[in-house]
């Protein structure tokens, strides 16, 4: 994910510090110190990682937009000047023009904020916009929390003794709650000094640089992977004591699927799978290991004639047109398939799929899932021209039903004057008058509209009085029958207002003749 390194370059942080030497340091030295620490590592480790540089003080300027070229972010280092008050505030809300710009509210983003702790004096001061923070208006709203997703990490150029001193720890850890607890302070422990500064930027490297390294399997065969961006634990809303879930470092293979049955499913993150390439000692060999560029070269060449199954892989799920089900831990699954950059390059993506033994419903239980060779024919026929899947599920979806709806009350009177035309044609409709009589009842029942059931039955007891003479007996039997159901029904009594009992038609000598005449 990108990163925005934040750093403070106002009066305060040219104070000295002392140092074993003779050599003068001020805090904003320490700063710089600690940073070009960070790039060095991201530079070898994370180089897929794009990071931006803003100094502010009571303004704030992008020095450096976001890049992966980091001898630029060092050189800028070097090159910054020193200016007045501190005003947090515009730094954050820089941060959030930065970031929306290039990246949009969806893409998760790191924040670090290096300062020495001093908040500012007056207007544009920390202590005066958390204190305003909640009389203000919704365009003049405090940048936290950010609008993307993100992670605050502010590397404090003080120890702890000097924060606890002031208020300032305090109004430093309000920004951390209004980011909604995403992120951490750190402070340096004991004195001022290279040696501390290098040892609170490897905490924050531990935590959040850290690359992620898991071994790919399939059967016997392996490869020693790095999955970029680093996977962030995942925790499950419906649990009542949540425990966050992390991958595992053994990424097993357990099946493949054309891409066409797994179509494009919800994914909580997707990730590029990297090869790491080991020299016949075991160690890793690649880009930013050796500092010379021709034994860089070299070793990529050799790296490059050393079979490995993420080649192989990659290579035949972009084929075959088929994607990898991955195992990632107990009851959680994911995918790997190939995602195409350009027509000329493409590279082997993993995207995560929800903990859970049916992550896709329309593929089952991922444990029920078998080898084509176990099934008794092959469910994609012999020409490849059908698919097992979607799996139809057992219970039918309320959507796919014929509901019911009276959201008008023209629906209403197109139900009813439904139910007395086939009144008017019995014997000839006496089954479709009795499915829409009890379409009518269920609905009713449903919604409690036992009046509706009362006066249906008043509407047929006045057409049995209105039959004509020529009419077949069988009508005046059934409307009876029919009105006297309803009423019953329309009582409230339980037995006669079950759901799924139906009202059956009357069976008379008459309509048993006409039956037996069929």
């Amino acid at each position: 994910m990108p990163t925005v390194v934040v750093m403070d370059v106002s009066l305060s942080m040219t104070r000295p510090v002392s140092v074993e030497g003779s050599e003068e340091y001020q805090r904003k030295h320490l700063a710089v110190h600690g940073l070009t620490m960070l790039f060095e590592h991201m530079a070898t480790n994370y180089k897929l990682e794009f990071t931006a540089l803003v100094v502010f003080s009571s303004l704030w300027e992008l020095m450096v937009p976001f890049t992966r070229d980091y001898n630029t972010l060092q050189e800028a280092l070097s090159n910054m000047d020193d200016y007045d008050k501190t005003c947090l505030e515009s730094a954050l809300l820089g941060v959030c023009n930065i970031v929306q710009q290039e990246w949009g509210a969806a893409i998760p983003c790191q924040v670090v904020l290096v300062t020495d702790g001093c908040l500012g004096i007056g207007r544009g001061s920390l202590r005066h916009s958390l204190a305003t923070h909640n009389q203000r208006s919704e365009s003049n709203r405090f940048p936290l929390p950010f609008p993307f997703p993100s992670k605050l990490y502010v590397m404090c150029m003080a120890n702890l003794e000097e924060l606890q001193s002031t208020d300032s720890l305090d109004c430093l850890e309000r920004l951390i709650d209004l980011n909604n607890g995403e992120g951490q302070i750190f402070t340096i422990d004991g004195p001022l000094c290279l040696k501390n500064v290098q040892s609170m930027f490897g905490k924050l490297i531990d935590l959040a640089y850290t690359p992620f390294h898991a071994v790919l399997k399939c059967g016997h065969l392996t490869s020693d992977v790095q999955v970029f961006p680093r996977p962030e634990p995942f925790i499950i809303d419906e649990e009542i004591d949540p425990i966050p879930k992390a991958i595992n470092t053994d990424l097993e293979i357990v099946g493949f699927v054309d891409i066409a049955d797994i179509s494009s499913p919800p994914v909580l993150s997707r990730h590029l799978v990297l090869p790491i390439a080991l020299n016949r000692e075991g160690d890793e060999v690649g880009p930013g290991i050796t500092d010379d560029t021709e034994d860089e070269n070299s070793a990529n060449q050799i790296a490059g004639k050393i079979p490995n199954f993420c080649v192989l892989l990659h290579g035949s799920l972009k084929v075959e047109g088929m994607v990898a089900v991955v195992q990632l831990g107990p009851e959680w699954y994911g995918m790997l398939y190939s995602q195409a950059d350009s027509k000329k390059k493409s590279n082997l993506m993993m995207s995560l799929f929800e903990p859970g033994p049916e992550p896709l419903p329309w593929l089952g239980k991922m444990a029920q899932l078998g080898p084509i060779s176990d099934a008794k024919e092959n469910p994609y026929g012999e020409d490849d021209n059908k698919s097992p899947f979607p799996l139809q599920p057992k219970n039918k979806r309320s959507y796919a039903q014929n509901v019911t709806v009276w959201i008008k009350p023209s629906g209403l009177q197109t139900d009813v004057q439904k139910i007395l035309r086939n009144a008017r044609k019995l014997p000839e409709k006496t089954q479709t008058f009795y499915k829409e009589l009890n379409r009518l009842r269920k609905a009713a029942l449903a919604f409690g509209f036992l009046d509706l059931l009362k006066g249906v039955a008043d509407m047929l007891e006045r057409e049995c009085t209105l039959l004509p003479d020529t009419a077949h007996p069988d009508a005046a039997f059934q409307l009876t029958h029919a009105a006297q159901q309803l009423k019953v029904a329309s009582t409230g009594a339980s037995e006669y207002t079950a759901y799924d009992q139906n009202i059956a038609p009357l069976q008379t000598d008459f309509s048993s003749s006409s039956t037996e005449r069929m």
